[in-house]
C-alpha cells in the first residue's frame, strides 16, 4: 500500500468528521508443518493481505470496518461505513516523520527449504524415541509467519514494520500398566531461522519425554496447604494469568479487575516486581511498535510491591488521561486493538535457587506448570500442574503428578518469601476478545509461604 493510497483514506476519513481515523493495513505469509509419529500430518501456507479502517468520535466511541479489497475504491468504501453518522468538514492529514524498522532477521524462514524445517521436527522424534519403549507418540510442529504493517493515523502517524516468528513446539505420549502421562516443551522468537541455531530442537524434545517419563512413575500428588516453590524453569504462566490480565487498563477501567482503585497501594511482597516490556530482544511478545503506532517499552506495572501503573491502548489511556504504553495490540486487519501483554515477568531477585528448595522442611516444588482458569474480579486461580516433585527435608525426592494450585493471585503475590536470581521463559499464544496474539511471560524460582495443593497422596512422614 502506497502513501498516495494512505493519504486519500485518511482524508476521507477527516472529511466526513471523524476526530480521529487510522488505517492498519497488514500483508503476510505464513507456513506450518505438523509431523506425528514420523509420518506429515499437515501442511499449511498462506498469504493474506487487508486494511482495516477504525473511526474514533468525541464520546470514545468506535467504529471499526475492514476489507481484503486494497483497491482505493474499497478502501474509501469502508471509510464511508465506519464513518455513518458523522457530519462536518475537517482538516485533512499530513503523514510527517515516517518510523520505519525492518526488525533484526538473519536468515529470514521463507527463504529456507522446507526439507529443512522438516528435519526439525524428525529430530525431535527421534530423540524423543530413544528414550524408551514408553513412548508412545510424538507430535511436532513449526509454524513462521512473516508479514509487512503499515498504520497511519489523522494525527500524523506514519508506522511501517516487518514482524517475523519461528515456533516449534513438540509433545511426547507416554504410557505405562494402563497409566498415560504427556510432556510439552516449544520454543519461539521474534528472530529468524537462526532461532534454530541458538535453541537446539532435541534439546527441547528430549526435556518433553523426560517429563512424560517422569510423570509415569510419579506418586499421586498430596493434598492441604504447604510451601510451594516454583521453579524458574516453570514458566511464567502465574504471572501472566493470576496478575498480568488484572492489569490491562480495559479490564481495570470496567471494574472487573481485583487491581482497579489500587494504584499506589501495596498489592504484592515488597520482593516483587512485575514488569511489561516489549522491547526485549528476540522474545516472542516482542515488537517495536504496538498495532496503534506507539512505541513499545519497558513498563514497570508493580515496583517492589507496590502497584505502578496498567498497560494501556490508546482509548484507555485517553479515558485516564495517560500515554499510551505501547501494548495497543490486535491479531490482525479483522481485529481492532485492545490493551494486551507483550512479555511479561516477575523481575529477579537475590536468592540462590537452590538455597531456596533447602529452606524447604516440607512443600512442593513445580517445575512446569499446564492449564487453568482465573477470575480477574477477584484474582481467584485454579492451575494444573504438568510436573512436580515433593521437597523433604531441603531435598527434591520424588515426583508427583496429579497436582492442582488453587489460590488467590494479589495474596500469592503478598505470601512470597524469596526470589531467585534466575529466570525462566516460556512462549505461548494469549487469548482475549476473541482475539489472539504471541506472548512470553517468565519468572524467577519463588517461594510461596502457604498455597492450596490439590491431589490425591500426603506428604510422607518420615
Amino acid at each position: 500500500m502506497d502513501k498516495f493510497t494512505i493519504n486519500e483514506v485518511l482524508r476521507e476519513a477527516a472529511q466526513r468528521g471523524a476526530p480521529f481515523a487510522e488505517i492498519y493495513f497488514e500483508e503476510k505469509n505464513n507456513f506450518g508443518l505438523v509431523l506425528e509419529d514420523g509420518k506429515i500430518e499437515k501442511v499449511s501456507q498462506g498469504y493474506e493481505a487487508g486494511a482495516g479502517i477504525r473511526v474514533i468520535d468525541d464520546n470514545g466511541r468506535t467504529t471499526y470496518a475492514y476489507t481484503n479489497d486494497l483497491s482505493l475504491e474499497a478502501l474509501l468504501k469502508a471509510v464511508r461505513v465506519a464513518t455513518l453518522g458523522l457530519n462536518g468538514l475537517k482538516d485533512s492529514v499530513s503523514l510527517e516523520n515516517p518510523e520505519v524498522t525492518s526488525g533484526n532477521v538473519q536468515i529470514k524462514p521463507g527463504e529456507v527449504a522446507a526439507e529443512e524445517k522438516l528435519n526439525l521436527l524428525k529430530i525431535a522424534d527421534e530423540e524423543i524415541r530413544r528414550l524408551g519403549p514408553e513412548i508412545r507418540q510424538v507430535q511436532a510442529s513449526y509454524g513462521e509467519l512473516e508479514a509487512k504493517v503499515i498504520i497511519a493515523n489523522t494525527e500524523g502517524t506514519y508506522v511501517e514494520m516487518n514482524k517475523t516468528r519461528v515456533r516449534f513446539a513438540v509433545q511426547a505420549v507416554a504410557e505405562k500398566d494402563g497409566v498415560i502421562q504427556t510432556g510439552y516443551d516449544a520454543i519461539g522468537t521474534t528472530k529468524g531461522f537462526e532461532t534454530f541455531k541458538e535453541q537446539q530442537v532435541d534439546v527441547a524434545a528430549r526435556a518433553a519425554g523426560e517429563r512424560a517419563l517422569k510423570m509415569l512413575v510419579a506418586e499421586p500428588a498430596p493434598s492441604g496447604e504447604m510451601p510451594v516453590v516454583m521453579a524458574g524453569e516453570a514458566g511464567g504462566t502465574m504471572i501472566h494469568e493470576a496478575s498480568g490480565h488484572g492489569l490491562e487498563a480495559d479490564i481495570v477501567q470496567k471494574r472487573m479487575s481485583v487491581y482497579a482503585g489500587k494504584k499506589g497501594q501495596k498489592v504484592a511482597s515488597p520482593l516483587i516486581t512485575v514488569v511489561d516490556d516489549g522491547t526485549i530482544p528476540g522474545k516472542y511478545g516482542t515488537v517495536p511498535y504496538d498495532d496503534e503506532g506507539n512505541k513499545t517499552k519497558k513498563n514497570v506495572l508493580i515496583d517492589r510491591g507496590i502497584l505502578t501503573g496498567y498497560m494501556y491502548d490508546r482509548l484507555t489511556a485517553k479515558k485516564d488521561n495517560v500515554e499510551p504504553t505501547g501494548n495497543g495490540r490486535r491479531e490482525s486487519y479483522q481485529h481492532k486493538p485492545i490493551p494486551r501483554m507483550t512479555n511479561t515477568y516477575i523481575a529477579p531477585g537475590e536468592d540462590d535457587p537452590e538455597k531456596i528448595i533447602r529452606e524447604v522442611k516440607e512443600g512442593l516444588l513445580v517445575k512446569k506448570m499446564g492449564g487453568g482458569q482465573v477470575d480477574t474480579n477477584t484474582g481467584d486461580f485454579v492451575f494444573e500442574v504438568s510436573e512436580g516433585y515433593l521437597i523433604e527435608d531441603g531435598q527434591v525426592t520424588v515426583p508427583v503428578r496429579g497436582a492442582t494450585l488453587t489460590g488467590n493471585g494479589p495474596e500469592v503475590l503478598n505470601n512470597v518469601l524469596a526470589v531467585g536470581k534466575d529466570l525462566g521463559w516460556s512462549i505461548g499464544t494469549c487469548g482475549k476478545d476473541g482475539q489472539g496474539v504471541p506472548v512470553s511471560d517468565a519468572q524467577p524460582t519463588l517461594l510461596i509461604g502457604n498455597l492450596v495443593v490439590g491431589g490425591t497422596g500426603r506428604i510422607r512422614r518420615k
